[in-house]
């Protein structure tokens, strides 16, 4: 295998590389980065979590290094464009990164995370060498004439070019074309090589070498395990109560639903039993959002409620548009939710150490269920997927595991039935009815209120104190308790009574998910729980020693020895 130092990089380049902790390169980055060195347009496809960005940041720096060194004037020499504002976020933050040992010599900005165009412009007129915004905002300031490209740039990437036609960017992309000079360097990163790909690929590249690497383009079973529980909407929040409070879910997780109402409908009611969580949706403000996505990767947060609702209103079926509330519902025609088009949750995100993917709601098609569970089993970690599947949604389940066939390249890729017994968490039945029906329409309509708001007067009035003291920003948490349903602090504890008798007879509720044979197979854990794992496993065989009788008697009789000859 080729190295990173057998690449022919810059030793500051190099120095980064080591910080992040990057052993050796992956298949794409092994791959790209001597083709891209060599100046030719790529065309490279992987699978997420497979190291993309860092195969065309890499080469990216080390071809701006060159180029300065040959004391050209300022200029802007690359241009990024990604489909959201999170991973154009996501991408200027690894360039920094990679960038730490060469700051002086390099200039790295994000438009797209600026909203007002008169603040973009005097950053714009210091024409930094790479520039990543999402195609509609860098298409503003090229009709204002901010910023000039044709007689400067050397390299345009499209990340995640599977999706920028999905996000509507195709006639931005297509009026930008004319703003680029007549040779530059193109690169295309891609988890897919669909109809928009191809047709992206004829819109910006000349002769490129395309990259399809033998690996598949999802994780195999031993690594990504996927498993489906048939369930009715009433079972759903009978599950996912038991599952959390039962610790049968363990690891960081993202659960993902249909709809903005849905992710507070499901906070609502998992906060009455004191589980936190927090919401990302594309209607909090783009701070807030960042934040939550980093602070969950750091670890302060486990659970993340995301609400998947790109092309929602095209595509939704009758029973999920009937959670909006009613004075939304009659304003509908008037007018539209104010939401980000230019946000995008479950895809392109990287969202470290991810143990488990839940789809509360089973996803709308199938290059979204990708995208979901894409979130897990990143790089060399382990994960799963588990699906709330109705009657309704076979068919989609069956499409689902047709693309996972092919995709995966193992024969007869199917979901595994999480084989667990209903009647074994009845007890829980009553408690979940309760919890559920107190989440009205009213209530999550004052949920959303209450969080937006909140949300943005900490965007607005503390952004300045928190990029002078960025440690306090930890204070603000996202998981805080909404307190609009009528908190009952039983719900908060789970009597022996209801516990299932198969993980009684296991020395307790078991830390894994599926502690009970009858419960099913285990989510594997993510990186940097492997402590949290060897505690469990002491714990459970403290618990089967006070349990086994004999091992108790002996335990005894060693005490009792002991205590003797002390006392001689």
């Amino acid at each position: 295998m080729l190295q990173f130092h057998e690449m022919g990089l810059d030793d500051r380049i190099l120095k980064a590389i080591a910080k992040e902790g990057w052993k050796e390169p992956t298949l794409i980055q092994e791959k790209a980065i001597p083709l891209i060195l060599e100046g030719k347009d790529v065309l490279a496809r992987a699978r997420t979590g497979s190291g993309k960005t860092g195969a065309f940041a890499v080469p990216l720096l080390q071809r701006v290094l060159t180029i300065k060194s040959t004391a050209r004037e300022q200029c802007t020499l690359a241009l990024i464009l990604a489909p959201s504002k999170e991973l154009c976020h996501q991408i200027h933050t690894t360039l920094v990164e990679l960038a730490s040992s060469c700051s002086r010599d390099i200039q790295i900005i994000d438009i797209a995370s600026y909203s007002d165009v008169n603040s973009v412009k005097s950053l714009l007129n210091e024409r930094a060498d790479i520039v990543i915004a999402t195609p509609s905002r860098i298409l503003i300031h090229l009709n204002e004439n901010n910023i000039r490209l044709k007689d400067s740039l050397e390299m345009l990437i499209i990340d995640e070019a599977d999706l920028v036609f999905s996000f509507g960017f195709e006639k931005d992309l297509k009026s930008l074309v004319p703003h680029l000079p007549r040779i530059y360097q193109s690169i295309l990163a891609s988890a897919t090589l669909s109809e928009d790909v191809m047709e992206l690929k004829k819109l910006v590249l000349h002769n490129p070498v395309i990259l399809k690497l033998q690996e598949p383009l999802i994780p195999s079973s031993c690594q990504l395990a996927h498993y489906v529980i048939r369930s009715e909407e009433e079972q759903k929040f009978v599950l996912i109560y038991a599952l959390f409070k039962l610790n049968l879910v363990r690891g960081k997780s993202l659960i993902f639903v249909n709809t903005v109402d849905r992710s507070y409908k499901v906070k609502l009611y998992l906060e009455q039993f004191g589980i936190k969580s927090c919401v990302l949706n594309s209607e909090l403000p783009q701070m807030s959002r960042w934040h939550t996505v980093q602070q969950f990767n750091l670890g302060t947060y486990n659970v993340i409620i995301a609400s998947d609702d790109r092309h929602l209103d095209e595509k939704a079926p009758e029973d999920t548009v009937k959670e909006e509330s009613p004075a939304e519902t009659s304003e509908a025609a008037k007018k539209k939710r104010k939401r980000d088009k230019e946000s995008g949750v479950s895809r392109g995100i990287d969202f470290q150490f991810v143990s488990n993917v839940i789809n509360f709601d089973f996803p709308l098609d199938s290059s979204s269920y990708l995208h979901r569970v894409g979130r897990t089993a990143r790089g060399n970690n382990q994960g799963a997927a588990l699906s709330f599947v109705s009657i309704k949604e076979e068919k989609l389940l069956k499409e689902v595991e047709e693309v996972l066939e092919q995709l995966s390249g193992e024969s007869e890729m199917k979901m595994k039935p999480f084989n667990f017994k209903m009647e074994e968490v009845e007890g829980f039945r009553y408690r979940a009815m309760d919890a559920w029906k107190a989440v009205t329409r009213i209530a999550i309509r004052e949920a959303r209120l209450k969080e937006i708001r909140h949300e943005i007067m900490n965007s607005q009035k503390l952004k300045a104190y928190f990029d002078a003291n960025p440690q306090e920003l930890k204070a603000l948490r996202h998981d805080k308790t909404l307190h609009i349903v009528k908190q009952q602090p039983h719900l908060k504890h789970v009597p022996d009574y209801i516990v299932p008798k198969t993980l009684k007879s296991f020395g307790g509720r078991r830390g894994n998910f599926g502690g009970s044979p009858s419960a099913g197979p285990a989510l594997a854990m993510g990186k940097g729980q492997g402590r949290r794992n060897a505690y469990s496993k002491k714990q459970s065989a403290a618990r089967k020693q006070k349990l086994d009788p004999l091992k108790s008697m002996e335990f005894a009789g060693l005490n009792k020895k002991k205590k003797r000859k002390v006392k001689k």
